[in-house]
């Protein structure tokens, strides 16, 4: 059975301690978007009519450029990269 995106990213973020910050929905097109933050790394998560095996995620590299989340080892790579830059 494939695991998706969303149940892979939470057990990951759940693991290292990220901490949920807010939930917003947009009534009129029916998305939910979460929250998510570690020390000085955000990300968000959007979903459509409460499918969450549809999420799609965003985060930020350290100079704040979008990067869309495809795969767990996206949001790993701009997490760690982001934290390293902490002194």
């Amino acid at each position: 059975m494939r695991t998706s995106l969303h149940s892979k990213i939470h057990k990951w973020i759940d693991t290292i301690g990220f901490r949920f910050n807010g939930s917003q929905t947009n009534v009129k097109n029916n998305v939910t978007t979460n929250h998510y933050f570690f020390e000085t790394f955000n990300f968000f998560e959007k979903a459509k009519n409460n499918d969450l095996n549809h999420s799609k995620f965003l985060c930020f590299d350290p100079y704040g450029e979008t990067i869309k989340v495809k795969s767990l080892l996206d949001l790993q790579t701009a997490f760690f990269e982001n934290i390293s830059q902490l002194k």
